[in-house]
């Protein structure tokens, strides 16, 4: 018979219950957190921005911006920047990454395709895409092919570089193993390097994507008469700052959001991770 001052044995279902209300406790906590220093940026901004702490003319309030972006889309104008940019980053970021993809895989696999190709990637990668525009202005001209060559060149090097560097550091048991099981060279490249390149591949694919914004906008910019950058720098240049905060927030939005949409993925295809 056990004691009053005896602990009593709990119910494991009851400490389970527990540890998940403190596990879902601290998930909201975080999200609250994640999303309070953006408000608070936008609260504060708009209060400094009324009471003339800062000067309205540079840093309009963000209600005003939110009104401005309201009427932009009303009028379709928005939306067409909006399509023609997207366009232009989806476009040159596949033509970017899928090849990085591929050639990042056999670079990793073969080692006389990496001692040969290393030395060109680890010469070009310095030099800005953006420094190449001319080049690329005069081979593709000053269409819509030559900025979705400007992003893809971009996204190229971050992808085939992380790319290679995850199917070099493969384990090389799993190497051996296929090998004693007569792997050939097509369940190598799927089942080995693809799989176990996966986890650095992505991270360079996240910074791939955050390079084709930062290219968009410079390349609309500099020879472009439609498009997010485009808008940001005629409106800099006309000192239409709410219609320029429009452009900046956008990017600054698509950017967010793909970056969501990669960890989504991140998720799926490695949930180890």
């Amino acid at each position: 018979m056990n004691n009053k001052g005896q602990n009593r044995v709990r119910d494991p279902f009851a400490i389970e219950q527990e540890e998940w209300k403190n596990r879902q406790l601290k998930n909201r906590l975080k999200q609250l957190l994640t999303i309070s220093s953006p408000i608070f940026i936008l609260i504060l901004w708009e209060f400094l921005s009324r009471t003339g702490l800062v000067d309205a003319r540079f840093f309009p309030p963000p209600t005003e911006i939110v009104g401005t972006f309201l009427f932009m889309g009303t009028s379709g104008e928005l939306f067409d920047h909006i399509g023609i940019s997207l366009f232009r980053i989806f476009a040159g970021f596949l033509l970017g990454v899928i090849p990085a993809i591929i050639l990042g895989l056999l670079m990793g696999l073969y080692s006389p395709l990496r001692h040969f190709f290393s030395p060109l990637i680890m010469a070009l990668m310095p030099i800005p895409t953006l420094a190449l525009l001319p080049i690329i202005l005069i081979l593709f001209g000053v269409g819509e092919v030559s900025k979705i060559v400007t992003i893809a060149g971009s996204v190229f090097f971050p992808v085939i570089i992380n790319t290679v560097a995850g199917v070099v550091n493969i384990d090389r048991i799993y190497l051996d193993v296929a090998k004693n099981y007569g792997a050939n060279s097509r369940d190598y490249f799927f089942k080995i390097a693809l799989p176990g390149s996966l986890p650095v591949m992505i991270e360079g694919i996240q910074m791939g994507q955050a390079i084709a914004l930062l290219t968009i906008v410079a390349a609309e910019m500099m020879g472009a008469n439609s498009g997010i950058g485009f808008l940001i720098w005629t409106s800099y240049k006309a000192f239409l700052l709410q219609e320029m905060y429009v452009g900046l927030v956008l990017i600054s939005f698509f950017g967010y959001l793909f970056s969501l949409i990669l960890r989504g993925f991140q998720t799926k295809l490695l949930p180890w991770k």
